[in-house]
């Protein structure tokens, strides 16, 4: 029987991409076929606030992503100790990630 090997995807990034850019809000909507991630920057005492990515994804690859993001955190807890998220209050969900 012969083994049958996946073929390796070859990822580019370019320069301006690989800079990433910095996100303290998300807000997170879906319809039936699609969940769409808004990354949003707000600074500290400014009324408005812009969308710096917006990644649209089938239901099956969020459901992945929620668990690859599940197993990531539980790694970095276990080197760099628990990270304190806190309960928010309703004016503390103005800033920062929500759902």
């Amino acid at each position: 029987m012969e083994e049958t090997k996946k073929p390796e995807i070859q990822i580019e990034i370019d320069d301006l991409t690989a800079q990433g850019v910095y996100s303290n809000l998300a807000m997170i909507s879906h319809s039936d076929s699609e969940f769409i991630l808004d990354f949003i920057y707000v600074q500290p005492q400014a009324p408005r606030a812009k969308v710096r990515a917006r990644v649209l994804t089938s239901p099956a690859h969020a459901k992945r992503l929620l668990a690859a993001l599940k197993e990531n955190i539980a790694k970095y807890e276990a080197r760099f100790g628990e990270i304190k998220a806190g309960v928010q209050t309703e004016e503390e969900k103005k800033i920062g990630f929500y759902h």
